[in-house]
């Protein structure tokens, strides 16, 4: 072998660490009748969900029930966060304002971020909140983002498409291992039951927000490039009654989520914690 393809090779190995080969063949032109901004924001949108779960189970670290959850949670995250660094990168680049997707995560300003509230709330392992609480988000919005990902799968945009498609498996995992804790809690007596029902109590007032589409996200559904959350209302409560079904727990009310009125998430208005998430997750980038 000679040097260029040891070279070549050693560029092959660097693809499939950071999970690029099913994206480098794809088609990353901006579709046509798409605004390049409307697509970058969009991006961003699904990015930020993605990348601020991550950091908030990641904080679990080594302190949930057992050392095999630890690593559940861990992994989990790394899932998430991969899906943080595709929609981020593709987000610099549609802007073309020389943002990569490092520059997004760790140099934006607290009020730029546009992910949904739910993921930002403090479920545990701190004071505001509960390990049950943390499966009751994770149920939620595995959910909520695995139904909106079967639509994304087959968006104009082929980078989305790509993602959607090849994230539905491991978002079914996710989905289907916060469950098995919601029903392990819920159907459980005493003190299990009710700090389960405690924790659905606290995301729920934030689930209405999943499904009522910005104006970019119903721009670019109408455009066959993103999906409107309304579509997966229905969806997503079935998977909720099963579950709930089972744990025998009942759904809070209102048991449709409820309504939401704008600004949220979406439009960078976000919980009084955020800008202190925000602060600890840059703190090492900025510092350096």
């Amino acid at each position: 072998m000679n040097v260029r393809e040891a070279r070549a090779g050693a560029a092959d190995v660097q693809q499939w660490v950071l999970g690029a080969p099913s994206m480098s063949t794809v088609d990353r032109s901006v579709p046509g009748g798409v605004l390049a901004a409307e697509l970058s924001q969009y991006c961003a949108m699904l990015g930020d969900d993605v990348l601020i779960l991550a950091h908030r189970l990641s904080e679990w670290g080594v302190r949930a029930l057992e050392l095999e959850e630890s690593a559940a949670l861990g992994g989990i995250a790394l899932d998430l966060l991969e899906q943080a660094r595709i929609l981020l990168h593709r987000a610099g680049e549609v802007e073309g304002a020389g943002r990569d997707e490092d520059r997004l995560a760790y140099f934006r300003p607290a009020e730029d971020f546009r992910n949904v509230r739910l993921v930002e709330i403090d479920c545990g392992p701190g004071p505001g909140g509960d390990f049950p609480a943390t499966a009751a988000r994770l149920l939620l919005f595995a959910a909520w983002r695995h139904a909106v990902f079967e639509r994304l799968a087959g968006s104009r945009d082929a980078v989305l498409a790509a993602l959607a498609a090849g994230s539905l498996n491991r978002l079914a995992r996710h989905r289907d291992h916060a469950a098995q804790w919601v029903i392990r809690f819920g159907d459980a007596d005493g003190d299990s039951a009710r700090r389960m029902a405690a924790g659905i109590q606290r995301v729920w007032p934030l689930t209405a927000e999943l499904f009522v589409p910005h104006p970019v996200e119903a721009r670019l559904a109408d455009l066959g490039c993103g999906v409107d959350p309304a579509q997966v209302r229905d969806q997503v409560g079935g998977v909720l009654d099963e579950v709930f079904s089972v744990a025998r727990l009942q759904r809070p009310e209102p048991a449709d989520f409820g309504v939401f009125a704008r600004p949220g998430g979406r439009d960078g208005v976000h919980t009084g914690d955020f800008e202190f998430l925000v602060a600890d997750m840059q703190y090492l980038a900025r510092s350096g």
